[in-house]
């Protein structure tokens, strides 16, 4: 019998009820004026020291340098080295030696002195670290391309492999989007094997512990697999046959890539809308022998550089830009806080309903039949991907703003929505059925994030919208969600948190849908993982999971409370019936007592990931949002005597 959990003990809510509703109306008031005038919101996304790393790398491999923009840059990277004098994947972060080879190269690009301080101790810290051989695959590639590494450093990467059929065992559709876009210009680099123009004719010779000619043990295995193994022997067989490839073979392959390139070009928004694909795909030209004036290359360039951020004498580039993400997160939060007919909202939900996919079958449609398109991207545009978790978001916003107003939207996202769940009952990103995990074993593979399999925030978020819907358990889109929900717990009570830092993430995603969807909330296995939540509670009342946790052995790490993760993690105890917690109270006391300016609380820790262990991501706008749905929910829910919220997130 699982015990009875000693917090459900009730007690006088918070007395400060006016405190309580002071903080939510100047954090409503501050939000609402960081709204744009066409409605929507925007907020900084900031990555590691790879993004504007890349951003110099570009520039130098088309040989088209800005010293100003880069010198911005180049602050900013000084400005996250860490005193170990390397660069990690997040804040406060272990060194990590691919972004630490990436930095150090792009500040001697930009023409930092080697011998300054902050140089030699990153190039202690490498060459320590068994130096820039050791480097993952992707900054291999870019060394290459900077005739730094030899292209054996490199797996072989044909173009030629674009014209697979379906059947044979890789298909471009069987990766996931961003691998996806990011590939298909990459395959033009690695096959044509163009040099950089490098017009400083930087080197970085001394980050290496053995001469890169000399070096024989570039490429591993992986995962270990015996498929890792094989993958490898393949790529030993194919590299030396790879100077008798016939020629029209792949001057084929390259126009199909091009074709690939330019349908999705995506105008001033780039490829995919992400800063790797958008810059593979402005050195792809470059290497065809695009010339600056071409109308492509201008478009895909111009894209790159409306990711620049700036701060007076420092600023960065951005992964990409999420404006419908922080619109569709920014409403809620102003729902719960303020009236319906509040104007903000109503701007909010017009500029979202013209942001929906009606007219592009995208890469999705592979594997969904005659669905039509209906989603809702994560960017400005990116009319080919639409994004699962977007779509949810936004079509529960656009239900509470104003169902009737918007019931055509709703009614195509919803339809699209359930047109991608997977097989197994639960959501991807961006496809469906996109679960081909053999190909995690290639040697190009070991960012580990070559797929987009369904994951439980994204299926719980589906969940919610079915919910809200008015959608109910016995609805078999519904039934076969929760199966998938409750095969997919952890053994401790927890979810995964595939895109937000990490279990507590996950977890709050799928109480909230549970309880939406009017599961049992006193079910054994719901209470494990209010259990769960509990027990991750700070002796300051709040919460925080460190990113290191996507490292199993690591997966208990806490740095320090965050009012994001602290947010999240009361919003699931609320969902729960925890409303009147000691927990809860605890978690809004720490609300009220951390730092904020205005409405937007101060978060340095990343809160979210882009791939696991590889790549992760600082929403700057999480700490606004979060924490003042946190608290409007928690008042709203004390006024009307409740103790379940009545909304899917």
């Amino acid at each position: 019998m699982i015990k009875h959990r000693e917090n459900l003990i009730k007690q006088e809510p918070i007395s400060n009820q006016t405190e309580i509703s002071e903080v939510i109306e100047e954090a409503r008031t501050w939000l609402i004026e960081q709204q744009s005038n066409d409605g929507h919101w925007a907020f900084e996304l900031e990555a590691d020291a790879t993004i504007p790393a890349e951003y110099i790398f570009l520039n130098h491999f088309i040989g088209e340098i800005n010293q100003e923009v880069e010198e911005k840059l180049a602050r900013y990277l000084r400005s996250i080295q860490h005193e170990d004098g390397g660069w990690p994947l997040y804040h406060d972060g272990d060194f990590n030696v691919s972004v630490s080879v990436k930095a150090y190269f792009a500040l001697k690009l930009v023409g930092e002195d080697p011998n300054a301080p902050h140089m030699a101790r990153a190039r202690e810290a490498i060459l320590k670290a068994g130096g820039a051989a050791k480097a993952n695959v992707f900054t291999r590639i870019a060394l290459a391309l900077f005739e730094q590494l030899p292209w054996r450093a490199v797996p072989v990467m044909r173009v030629e492999a674009l014209l697979l059929p379906r059947w044979a065992p890789f298909h471009l559709s069987m990766v996931s989007y961003w691998s996806r876009t990011v590939m298909v210009p990459l395959l033009i680099l690695t096959t044509l094997k163009p040099k950089a123009a490098n017009p400083r004719r930087v080197n970085i010779r001394e980050l290496f512990v053995i001469s890169p000619g000399d070096e024989r043990r570039f490429l591993a295995n992986p995962t270990g697999h015996w498929l890792g193994k094989l993958f490898l022997l393949l790529d030993c067989i194919v590299r030396p046959l790879e100077i008798v490839f016939p020629k029209f073979l792949e001057r084929h392959a390259i126009n199909k890539a091009l074709e690939f390139i330019i349908e999705r070009l995506n105008g001033r928004h780039g490829l995919g809308a992400i800063f790797p694909a958008m810059a593979n795909s402005v050195m792809a030209f470059y290497a065809l022998g695009y010339n600056n004036e071409d109308t492509n290359f201008q478009t895909a360039r111009a894209a790159i550089d409306k990711l620049l951020v700036f701060h007076d004498d420092w600023g960065f580039c951005q992964p990409c830009m999420s404006p419908v993400w922080d619109t569709a997160l920014a409403m809620h939060a102003t729902l719960e806080a303020s009236s319906i007919g509040d104007a903000a909202i109503e701007k909010a939900a017009g500029w979202l309903e013209g942001r929906q996919v009606l007219d592009v079958v995208g890469d999705w449609g592979v594997n969904t039949g005659d669905l039509r398109p209906g989603g809702w991207a994560f960017q400005y545009s990116n009319s080919h991907y639409p994004d699962v978790d977007d779509t949810a978001v936004v079509v529960m916003a656009l239900n509470r703003a104003n169902a009737e107003l918007y019931k055509g939207a709703i009614e195509r996202g919803t339809e699209w929505v359930l047109g991608m769940q997977s097989t197994n009952g639960g959501w991807g990103a961006f496809d469906k059925d996109n679960e081909h995990h053999f190909l995690q074993h290639i040697p190009f593979a070991d960012h580990g994030a070559l797929l987009d399999p369904p994951t439980a925030d994204v299926s719980a978020r589906c969940v919610s919208m079915l919910a809200q819907l008015g959608y109910g358990r016995d609805f078999m889109p519904v039934a076969r969600a929760i199966d998938y929900l409750k095969r997919e717990q952890e053994e401790d009570g927890s979810w995964f948190g595939r895109w937000g830092n990490n279990y507590v993430y996950g977890t709050w995603s799928v109480l909230c849908a549970l309880a939406a969807i009017g599961e049992d909330m006193q079910a054994p296995y719901i209470i494990r993982a209010v259990d769960w939540l509990k027990g991750r509670q700070r002796p300051d009342g709040g919460w925080g999971e460190d990113c290191a946790s996507y490292w199993q052995h690591r997966r208990d790490e806490v740095k320090s409370s965050t009012p994001s993760q602290t947010a999240w993690a009361v919003l699931g105890l609320m969902a729960a019936g925890e409303v009147q917690s000691v927990a809860v109270k605890g978690g809004i006391d720490y609300l009220l007592r951390t730092s904020r300016d205005r409405g937007k609380w101060r978060e340095e820790y990343f809160n979210a990931v882009g791939f696991p262990r590889v790549f992760y991501l600082r929403y700057h706008g999480y700490s606004a949002f979060f924490p003042l749905l946190t608290l409007a929910r928690y008042r709203n829910l004390l006024k009307l005597k409740s103790n379940m919220p009545i909304w899917g997130i």
